[in-house]
């Protein structure tokens, strides 16, 4: 199938769903439209629970990361770091 007609048929469809909400009442077209923005609002909010997913599970992998190099010794149970200070944000990555 090719791209004109898969798009010949979206712009169908949308004409057709658009000529139908002309035709309903005014009732049944506000519960249409709330309907349409609800599932609007869902599917955007599940891409955006996506993201924060992602980026949340990035920023957990690099936390650990930076866990796994040690800047210090331990000696017994206490862990004596090298130095207090943060490293430069230029070698931190």
């Amino acid at each position: 199938m090719s791209f004109d007609r898969v798009l010949a048929a979206i712009v169908l469809a949308v004409c057709v769903l658009m000529l139908v909400r002309l035709l309903i009442g005014a009732r049944a077209r506000a519960r249409v439209d709330h309907a349409l923005r609800r599932s609007v609002h869902a599917v955007r909010a599940g891409f955006v629970s996506i993201r924060h997913r992602r980026e949340a599970a990035r920023v957990a992998d690099e936390a650990i990361e930076r866990a796994r190099k040690p800047r210090g010794e331990w000696e017994g149970n206490v862990y004596k770091p090298d130095s207090f200070r943060k490293p430069p944000r230029d070698k931190m990555h």
